[in-house]
């Protein structure tokens, strides 16, 4: 499978450096800037995707609708981790709560949710997808880290030391041993 990943256009709270989490935020009005680079990344997509999907919610749907694709599907494994009490506060504030943690061994840290379901969920729809040829997909910060961090790696233990940046794109190839849960030791 070719899986694109699109992380979701700006909102004000990305610009404040505050978690979003399970909070429904839209995006910023799209200006000029953001116009060219949705327009860059077009001209990087592949014409047909066997599937496109967005999380429930509403920030990954504009984007998804700033690209011109409406015909979409929710999909709601690709949510955003749920930061629970850390959801509508500076990042910096998490980061000094967990210190080395936060980069080295973020699978063990519990927010609004583990961030070790957060993996579970990243797997379940890798393993529910599978057998699509392309997928694209408009998602969150975390939940692409995961992805990519377990891609690359192994483990999502390396995903707070990847940045992706709003309206970053990223295409990997996942074969389907790739991603089998319990392939590494977690």
């Amino acid at each position: 499978m070719e899986l694109t990943l699109i992380r979701h256009l700006p909102t004000e709270w990305n610009d404040k450096g505050v978690l979003q989490g399970h909070r429904d935020i839209p995006i910023l009005e799209i200006n000029n800037a953001i116009k060219e680079e949705v327009e860059k990344n077009k001209q990087r997509l592949k014409q047909d995707f066997s599937l496109i999907l967005t999380s429930a919610l509403t920030r990954t749907q504009q984007s998804a609708l700033a690209y011109g694709y409406k015909n979409y599907e929710i999909e709601p494994l690709l949510n955003e981790l749920h930061f629970g009490e850390f959801e509508g506060k500076e990042k910096t504030l998490l980061i000094e709560t967990y210190k080395n943690n936060w980069f080295t061994y973020p699978r063990e840290i519990v927010l609004g949710e583990k961030i070790a379901d957060l993996e579970t969920r990243m797997l379940a729809f890798l393993k529910k997808y599978k057998d699509y040829e392309s997928i694209l997909v408009f998602g969150h910060g975390s939940w692409i880290r995961a992805c990519l961090s377990y891609h690359r790696f192994g483990t999502i233990n390396n995903m707070n030391q990847l940045e992706i940046r709003n309206n970053q794109l990223q295409t990997i190839k996942v074969g389907e041993e790739e991603f089998e849960i319990g392939r590494y030791s977690l």
